[in-house]
């Protein structure tokens, strides 16, 4: 029996990873085994991939660079973490995947997509998620939770542009295939974010069922 893949995707200061917990206490509740991870990173390399990504640095990052090593760390990712965990019937809940990609790499960064599609099977082959949580909210809101958190990481410090372009390129693959995303209004409080995820929760469970 395969496992589900369910992707959390969003920018800065949405709440990915205090509602990938809450995800998953509730799966565990109902007797799923769920498998929790993230990107870039899920690995022991695949996380000093993700130090190297994430630290500020005197020397400018290529986009190119930055690309590859978003690839390599998956790469990495899925053989180690999410293809054995899919494997043997877990419910892999992984905060940000390809999608991020698209919305950071292609949207922020400008990186024409087709690029990055070709990596992305080159990597992944057929895999992509089976349901995808879009957190999303203004810009300027999740910078300010962003800044709250304390010292902000090297895409953190992007400008405000930045981040509207990878709000807009996030919405526009939400568009794009309806079938897979779901939007999560994540500027109204965490209780009325959860409660809006119970619904999903409950089609993750179903679709678990059926695998």
């Amino acid at each position: 029996m395969r496992g589900l893949f369910i992707t959390l995707e969003g920018p800065e200061g949405a709440g990915k990873t205090t509602n990938r917990a809450y995800l998953a206490e509730q799966l565990q509740a109902q007797g799923f085994v769920v498998a929790l991870t993230r990107e870039p990173g899920g690995t022991a390399l695949a996380e000093q991939i993700r130090e190297i990504l994430l630290a500020p640095h005197d020397e400018t990052m290529s986009v190119d660079t930055e690309l590859l090593l978003m690839f390599a760390a998956r790469a990495q990712h899925l053989a180690q973490v999410i293809l054995p965990a899919l494997a043997e019937g877990k419910i892999v809940i992984c905060d940000r995947f390809t999608d991020a990609t698209y919305a950071y790499q292609g949207g922020g960064r400008g990186l024409d997509c087709s690029r990055i599609a070709l990596l992305e099977q080159f990597v992944q082959g057929d895999l992509r998620p089976d349901m995808t949580l879009l957190f999303d909210l203004p810009v300027e809101e999740g910078m300010a939770r962003a800044v709250a958190r304390g010292k902000l990481d090297r895409f953190e410090q992007e400008q405000q542009l930045f981040f509207e372009n990878v709000r807009q390129s996030y919405l526009q693959r939400a568009q794009n295939d309806p079938q897979r995303f779901r939007l999560v209004n994540a500027q109204q409080t965490l209780a009325d974010v959860q409660k809006s995820l119970d619904q999903y929760l409950l089609e993750i469970m179903e679709r678990a069922r059926e695998q």
